[in-house]
């Protein structure tokens, strides 16, 4: 059976605005406890002109239901560091880890920004077919997809695994506990 949902890359600047709204809908700073344990959650908030100067270096992918935005999955090249102040930590950290032996830093690698799926459609492996299609579109630019969950957020620490991430690192900082999570395509067939 066909998916119901069309999963692409960005196909311009009228999706960022709706990326934008799922993800107001999916912060933290708005979700009750039992919902974020539950459901998972977003903890960094964009704007426009951030998307779209990620999506000059790289597209993200998103997800549609009919007429509708129903997911995304946002690619960060490190070019983005300044982009987000916020983000800096997170990519000064990355240059100091390994993986297989090697500075992440002299690896082929890019970001996950973040992973969003509606609520009305979770459960129906569109976080997969977010992370495939990734997969598909930037393999042969990048060996390498690195993000860091909140260590919190089972359900997206329990997604990221079955897809194929493996921690790196685990550490705390002053708002949270993080796993850095990496998928080497490198291996896989």
């Amino acid at each position: 059976m066909a998916s119901p949902y069309e999963v692409t890359a960005v196909r311009g600047p009228s999706e960022l605005p709706r990326i934008l709204e799922l993800q107001r809908r999916n912060l933290k700073q708005v979700l009750e406890d039992d919902e974020m344990r539950s459901q998972g959650f977003v903890t960094v908030e964009h704007d426009v002109t951030a998307l779209e100067q990620m999506h000059a270096l790289a597209p993200s992918i998103v997800a549609h239901h009919g007429d509708e935005l129903v997911a995304y999955a946002l690619t960060m090249p490190r070019e983005c560091r300044a982009l987000m102040p916020l983000l800096v930590p997170m990519f000064d950290l990355l240059d100091t880890l390994e993986h297989r032996g090697r500075a992440l830093r002299e690896q082929r690698f890019y970001v996950m920004g973040q992973v969003c799926v509606d609520k009305a459609h979770r459960g129906k492996g569109l976080f997969d077919q977010l992370y495939a299609k990734h997969r598909e579109l930037y393999r042969g630019r990048f060996d390498l997809l690195v993000t860091e969950v909140s260590a919190r957020n089972t359900r997206s620490l329990r997604a990221h695994e079955r897809v194929g991430f493996r921690t790196l690192h685990t550490y705390r900082d002053a708002t949270d506990e993080w796993a850095v999570v990496a998928w080497d395509w490198s291996a896989a067939p």
